[in-house]
């Protein structure tokens, strides 16, 4: 079937090339020359465009921000971003940002269509998926499940604010969970059969934010060809969610003030003031405090706001929920799409507890419907994580999209590695645990014996060594900065600086 693919590149050669390729696989393409031209035509052509494929260097709006814009909007497409392989650190950025999958210039054909096959399977299980969570009328505090004392308590705090109205302001990285616990405030409040409008203070342009939020008269500005009532108005005896409310302008904050303090709005444009009943939940990723310290956020509209604040732990500081949630992802998604899979490999879990999840909760769910919808088996194995194996085990981008070879027995084991293999005769052998009186010497001083000695054995090869220790490269970096030594593992001279 004929699917409508938006490619967005700036070379027109590229254009042309992806063109013929869409075309030859019975697809329509969409062109697009640069970022901001690819956003007005899917505001245009949606829900008709199944996928985009977008190439991250870009003049003007990169492909990067055009991904945090779909991203900020809600926009649930599949992207494919394309990048030359000496820019493979901005695609894995491009991947943390949400986009389904990357290709590598000059792309073979196969790999475009395995990718585009791909993102538009996703495409369809995700309207499916769409369909269902709309189907689902409250959201409530026994849908979060969680395994961490730090998640608990920010559970335990918003079912305490429930039970009141005031303002509550939600704090956390992108992808934790706020509107969740947002969703789940409301559904245990009394107003939980009342509307519950969001709005993503990031995503608006600053010259409609007062539009939006409080509505405007016909006519009032250009453009303004109908009369709306705005945010505020819609949320009228319910309650009105305002995420990254950090990212508002400061004249907007003066009216949010008043809206919040009096309970009136004013549309632009209008004369007469609005009186609104609203249960008012703010969010932020931000560090409201330094905002104000910066003269970026009113004071007083902090303090307003900040009455009853909770705070969401990012994922990387309750690992101990990761099972739980890969679980819960795949009995969604196989269940809503009568997909096969049924659970995920101890090693493949292994891999995504050790991740550290930049984008937290969102990022994983992500991560999981990509597996499940790919997997061609009943089990999800490390081989359906790709990119977060290239991430984890350091390993280059291709051996981490592609399907590994199967390699012959070695007659040596020895021959198996480019270093020389290691046969211990007792642990003592190669780290020392009990010092000269006889106690276990400290975590650190182990830890940093291990890392000279994977070094060591591995010839400095620092990609072989964050894989065989189980961490990636930037973590086994970061240690070896702590630590104070170099890439062969020792201490550097004296008086040089260790970057």
């Amino acid at each position: 079937m004929s699917e409508a693919i938006l490619i967005v590149d700036d070379d027109p050669v590229q254009r042309r090339l992806l063109q013929a390729a869409v075309e030859k696989l019975g697809h329509t393409p969409l062109l697009a020359e640069n970022g901001a031209d690819a956003l007005h035509l899917l505001d245009r052509t949606q829900p008709d465009t199944r996928a985009v494929i977008l190439d991250l260097m870009m003049p003007g709006m990169t492909g990067i921000e055009v991904l945090d814009r779909l991203r900020d909007s809600g926009n649930p497409l599949p992207v494919i971003v394309q990048t030359s392989r000496g820019s493979i650190d901005t695609a894995v950025e491009a991947m943390r940002a949400g986009a389904f999958d990357f290709i590598v210039k000059p792309v073979a054909p196969a790999r475009l269509a395995g990718a585009i096959a791909g993102a538009l399977k996703v495409a369809a299980m995700q309207s499916r998926q769409n369909h269902e969570d709309k189907r689902k009328e409250t959201f409530s505090f026994r849908d979060i499940t969680t395994n961490s004392p730090a998640m608990r308590r920010a559970i335990e705090l918003a079912r305490k604010a429930s039970a009141t109205n005031i303002p509550v302001l939600i704090e956390g990285e992108s992808g934790v969970g706020k509107e969740l616990i947002a969703r789940a405030i409301q559904g245990a409040s009394d107003r939980r059969r009342k509307p519950f409008v969001t709005v993503n203070c990031g995503a608006i342009p600053d010259t409609l934010v007062e539009s939006i939020l409080f509505g405007h008269e016909k006519g009032a500005f250009t453009g303004a060809t109908e009369k709306r009532s705005g945010k505020f108005v819609d949320a009228d005896t319910g309650t009105l969610f305002l995420d990254e409310i950090g990212d508002l302008p400061l004249d907007v904050q003066v009216k949010l003030l008043r809206a919040v303090q009096e309970g009136e709005v004013d549309p632009v444009g209008g004369r007469a003031t609005r009186t609104v009943d609203i249960r008012l939940i703010s969010a932020t990723n931000h560090d409201l405090i330094r905002r104000v310290k910066e003269g970026r956020f009113r004071e007083d509209l902090f303090y307003r706001l900040n009455v009853f604040p909770i705070m969401v732990p990012p994922l990387r500081d309750r690992r101990e929920d990761i099972p739980l949630l890969v679980q819960n992802f795949i009995a969604r998604f196989a269940h809503t799409h009568q997909n096969r899979v049924t659970g995920i490999s101890p090693d493949a879990l292994a891999l995504l507890a050790a991740h550290d999840w930049p984008g937290n909760v969102r990022q994983l769910e992500n991560a999981v419907f990509r597996a499940v919808v790919l997997c061609e088996s009943g089990m999800l194995g490390s081989v359906n994580f790709p990119q977060i194996r290239a991430q984890v085990e350091g390993i280059s981008v291709d051996d981490a999209t592609s399907t590994p070879p199967v390699a012959e027995p070695a007659s040596n084991p020895r021959e198996t590695h480019t270093s020389t293999t290691l046969e211990p005769t007792s642990q003592t052998d190669f780290l020392r645990v009990i010092d000269e009186s006889g106690n276990i010497r400290p975590m650190g001083a182990i830890e940093q014996d291990v890392i000279r000695l994977a070094i060591e054995h591995y010839g400095g090869q620092m990609s072989e060594v964050a894989r065989r220790l189980g961490i990636g490269r930037s973590t086994l970096y970061r240690k070896l900065h702590e630590m104070g030594l170099d890439t062969s593992g020792k201490a550097p001279p004296s008086g040089t600086a260790n970057d």
